[in-house]
C-alpha cells in the first residue's frame, strides 16, 4: 500500500501558490488548443507515478506536458520524438511563463492561450507577476505521494458506478483533485460567483445534476490540507446528513462536507477511511436526491475479473419483498438484519425513549444492491413501529430517502424535535 505522507500546508504554502499558477499556465494552453468536453473535462490534468500530465493536446504535431515531480522538471513530448524540458526551481510567474512559451515553440507548437489567472483572489497577468517565489522540493515530493495514494481510493471508487462519471482528475483552477458522479439529470441554472471564472463556464459545468468528491491542498477558506464532498444541486437534508469517518464535518461556509487529510493519513487505514468518506457522502446525495441507485450502481471492480452483466438480474434473483428480517433488539441499541446466500445487510438504530427510535445507518452489501434490500429493512421498523406504538427519526440518510417515497409509512415519523 502506498503511503500516505504528513502534509503541512502552511509550511509550503508559497510553494503549492507557485505550483497553482504554473499549472494555470499549462492548462490554459490545453484549454486553448484542446476541442471543448463536457464540464471542462478537455483541460484537466492526471495524475501518474512521476507527477501530474496533460494527455496529448491536439497542437502542432501533438503535445504532452509532464510536471515532474520526481526530477522536478516541466517536460514536453511531440509526436515526432522530440522531448524538451525546464526546471522547476525558485522563479517568478513572469520567468515560468516565459519558459514554458520556449518550450511549446521548440516542440512546434503555438504558445497562444489566455495570460490571466482564474479562480485566484486579485488576480495579476501571467507576464506581470515578478513576485519570486520558493520551490521547496520537498513539499511538492510529499504533495505529489499523497496524490498517487488518493488517486488510487478515487479511482476504485469510481468503478462501482454505472452512470455517468468523470475521470479522477486535477483541476487547475481551484487546484483540486477530483471525481464526479451524474444522476441522469438536468440541474437548475448555476447562480456563478466564483471569482475569476467566467459565468457560462459555471454553470456549463454544473448543467447537470452531480455529487463531486475531491482533494485540495489547503487554501481558499481552510489553512489545511482537506478532502470535500458536495452535491448539486444540495438535496434538503444533505448538510445534517451522517458520514462517515468521525473526522468529517459539514462546513457552512463552504457548503460541502469537509474531511481533513491528517484525518485520513492518521488512520489505523487511510484507504478504507477516505472510501467511508466517498461512499457515505455520495449515498447522502444519492438517498436524498432520489437518485436510481439501483440503474446507476454495481460492485466495486477487481482486477482480471469482468462484472457481470445485469440484464433480467432482478427478475431472476429471489424475491426479497416476504423475506424474514431478524431484529436484535436491546435497552439501548439495536439493528435489522437480513441474510441472502451468505451475505448480511443490516439496519442499525438507537432507543432514545420507549416511544422513540432513531434510525441512523443502513448498510447493503454490493451483492444485495439492486433487489431492494434495504427498503425492505426499512419496512420492517415501520411495521414494528406501528405494532409497538413508537415513533421514527430517520437520521440515516436511506432511511429518511424511503420514507419520503412512502407516504404510506410517515405515519409513523416523529413529528416535534427531540
Amino acid at each position: 500500500m502506498t503511503n500516505w505522507p504528513q502534509l503541512d500546508y502552511l509550511g509550503w504554502r508559497d510553494t503549492c501558490s507557485a505550483l497553482h499558477l504554473y499549472l494555470q499556465i499549462a492548462g490554459k494552453y490545453r484549454l486553448a488548443h484542446t476541442p471543448w468536453l463536457n464540464h471542462s473535462w478537455h483541460a484537466t490534468f492526471y495524475v501518474t507515478p512521476m507527477g501530474l500530465a496533460s494527455s496529448p493536446i491536439p497542437d502542432g504535431p501533438g503535445i504532452e506536458i509532464l510536471f515532474d515531480f520526481k526530477n522536478h522538471l516541466v517536460t514536453g513530448t511531440c509526436g515526432n520524438g522530440h522531448k524538451t524540458s525546464f526546471d522547476l526551481e525558485p522563479m517568478t510567474v513572469a520567468a515560468f511563463h516565459a519558459r514554458f512559451v520556449q518550450l511549446i515553440t521548440a516542440l512546434g507548437g503555438t504558445p497562444t492561450f489566455n495570460g490571466e489567472p482564474n479562480e485566484v483572489p486579485n488576480p495579476v497577468p501571467f507576464v506581470e507577476d515578478h513576485r519570486d517565489r520558493p520551490y521547496d522540493r520537498a513539499a511538492v515530493g510529499r504533495f505529489h505521494q499523497a496524490l498517487v495514494a488518493m488517486d488510487r481510493v478515487f479511482g476504485r471508487f469510481r468503478t462501482g458506478f454505472l452512470g455517468k462519471s468523470s475521470p479522477v482528475h486535477l483541476f487547475w483552477g481551484s487546484f483540486d483533485l477530483a471525481v464526479t458522479r451524474f444522476s441522469g439529470r438536468r440541474a437548475p441554472l448555476h447562480p456563478g460567483g466564483v471569482p475569476a471564472l467566467p459565468l457560462a463556464v459555471a454553470q456549463e459545468a454544473y448543467d447537470r445534476e452531480v455529487s463531486s468528491v475531491g482533494f485540495w491542498p489547503g487554501g481558499g477558506g481552510i489553512d489545511y490540507p482537506a478532502f470535500y464532498a458536495y452535491a448539486y444541486p444540495t438535496p434538503d437534508g444533505f448538510k445534517t446528513a451522517q458520514v462517515q469517518p468521525d473526522g468529517a464535518f459539514w462546513h457552512d461556509t463552504m457548503g460541502e462536507f469537509i474531511l481533513p487529510f491528517a484525518a485520513v493519513q492518521t488512520a489505523a487505514d487511510p484507504d478504507a477511511a477516505l472510501m467511508a468518506f466517498l461512499t457515505s457522502t455520495y449515498e447522502a446525495a444519492a438517498d436524498l436526491g432520489h437518485w436510481d441507485r439501483d440503474l446507476l450502481e454495481c460492485g466495486p471492480g477487481n482486477p482480471r475479473q469482468v462484472r457481470p452483466h445485469d440484464a433480467g438480474q432482478h427478475a431472476a434473483a429471489p424475491a426479497v419483498a416476504d423475506s424474514v428480517v431478524e431484529r436484535e433488539d436491546g435497552p439501548s441499541k439495536g439493528r435489522y438484519r437480513l441474510v441472502i446466500n451468505g451475505y448480511e445487510a443490516e439496519m442499525t438504530y438507537s432507543r432514545m425513549s420507549a416511544e422513540l427510535i432513531i434510525i441512523d445507518h443502513t448498510g447493503v452489501p454490493d451483492a444485495l444492491r439492486g433487489r431492494k434490500v434495504g427498503e425492505r429493512l426499512v419496512r420492517q421498523a415501520v411495521e414494528d413501529a406501528r405494532r409497538d406504538g413508537v415513533s421514527i427519526l430517520p437520521l440515516c440518510p436511506f432511511a429518511k430517502a424511503q420514507i419520503n417515497r412512502h407516504p404510506e409509512w410517515q405515519d409513523v415519523l416523529q413529528r416535534s424535535p427531540v
